[in-house]
């Protein structure tokens, strides 16, 4: 089968360059053919189309093949460009090559143009294969410091979560003794509850703290994401607002995966309220499910371990996440929020809940374009237990 190839034709001659496009031809390729023979038009074709090759003659009459190598060169260091004459000799051809030319051919052993066309193809599929690992590499370079710097952030924060835990335990039963103390009536009394209130306060913000780092002691089962979807979306619904609309793409038959389904409501409730905050004017929430089997070949930092997974989207149209923040989000107390809007911890415990089940979160974002958070949870072959799950009074 003759092997199509794109060719940018620098040539005068209309005779020559038909010549050249049969030898192409005769030695098994298809050649699509372009024909120019000025600086501008050769700056419009290349900014026209894709190249696969550009042939130019050396001499012709205002336009000399060096200037076209310069210009070409300008546009598109790693565009092949092989230089055909039929006068000039080996001195020439050495200073084409040095000016970045692939190659030099003269007109008398055109045998030679086809060999040099698939050498060239071959080495440009080869370079763009070279920068696609590159920017593969470096992705995973990047999301392999997030979630190292993330690491170490949970374990500090579970550190801190547990010594502090103890003190507001300690708060709480104090407060508790002084009430026991106070007769009904009494003026303090409001003083202390208050102290109690901010107690349990204080101890909310430890746990999500503790489910941030992954200490927490999850109760797994079972579990069908598209029952627990359906399940709160009257609660989900209320959390959003009258000024934001839920819609749901669920798939007819989701695999099951294995998590805590009260911290997996938890997450949903989250990422809910998240994009309720990203969209003060109101607008769609969209949440899907998804059943995705994922290669080795994708598999990265962030979700290390090929293999079938259930995946959750979380689809808002709000304001969006500005790039030089998307890679703080899930950590802990950072927020874009005013003071007392916000306590940070929201996306950082739905990282903590979705990283101790076993899966991962993503974020893609653009500012003014809505967000989506895609969680992958570990498919789950074990039978769904259909026993009444114990929900949590709310």
């Amino acid at each position: 089968m003759p092997r199509p190839v794109t060719v940018l034709m620098v040539e005068d001659s209309d005779d020559d360059a038909q010549l050249l496009k049969r030898e192409l031809q005769r030695q098994g390729f298809e050649p699509d053919v372009t024909r120019v023979d000025t600086g501008p038009d050769l700056r419009s074709a290349l900014i026209t189309r894709d190249w696969d090759v550009v042939i130019s003659d050396h001499n012709m009459p205002g336009f000399s093949g060096d200037e076209a190598l310069k210009l070409v060169k300008l546009f598109d260091p790693d565009l092949p460009f092989i230089v055909v004459s039929g006068t000039r000799g080996e001195e020439h051809a050495v200073d084409a090559m040095r000016a970045g030319a692939s190659d030099f051919i003269v007109k008398t052993r055109l045998h030679r143009l086809a060999p040099v066309v698939e050498r060239e193809l071959l080495a440009s599929a080869l370079r763009a294969e070279q920068r696609r690992i590159a920017i593969a590499l470096e992705e995973s370079q990047r999301q392999l410091q997030e979630s190292q710097q993330l690491e170490a952030v949970g374990r500090l924060a579970g550190g801190v979560a547990h010594d502090f835990n103890n003190l507001v335990a300690a708060i709480l039963s104090y407060a508790d003794l002084i009430l026991q103390s106070l007769p009904p009536g009494d003026a303090h009394r409001d003083d202390v509850e208050e102290i109690k209130r901010a107690g349990r306060h204080a101890a909310d913000l430890t746990r999500q703290l503790v489910a941030f780092s992954r200490q927490q002691i999850l109760d797994t089962s079972v579990i069908d994401l598209n029952e627990v979807v359906r399940d709160d979306m009257g609660l989900l619904q209320r959390l959003a607002g009258s000024s934001v609309e839920i819609e749901t793409e669920l798939h007819a038959s989701l695999w099951h995966t294995k998590a805590d389904r009260t911290q997996i409501e938890q997450v949903l409730l989250n990422l809910t309220a998240n994009a309720r905050d990203a969209m003060p004017e109101g607008g769609r929430l969209t949440i899907r499910t998804d059943n995705v089997i994922l290669p080795a070949e994708a598999a990265g930092p962030q979700l290390s371990v090929p293999g079938q997974y259930v995946r959750l989207d979380v689809i808002d149209t709000g304001t969006g996440i500005p790039e030089d923040i998307r890679s703080k989000i899930f950590d802990p107390f950072f927020t874009t929020k005013e003071i007392g809007k916000g306590t940070g911890l929201g996306l950082a415990t739905v990282y903590g809940i979705v990283r101790q089940s076993g899966g991962t979160i993503q974020v893609e974002s653009a500012v003014d374009r809505g967000a989506v958070f895609t969680i992958y949870l570990p498919r789950t072959t074990e039978r769904l237990d259909r026993w009444p799950v114990r929900r949590q009074s709310r």
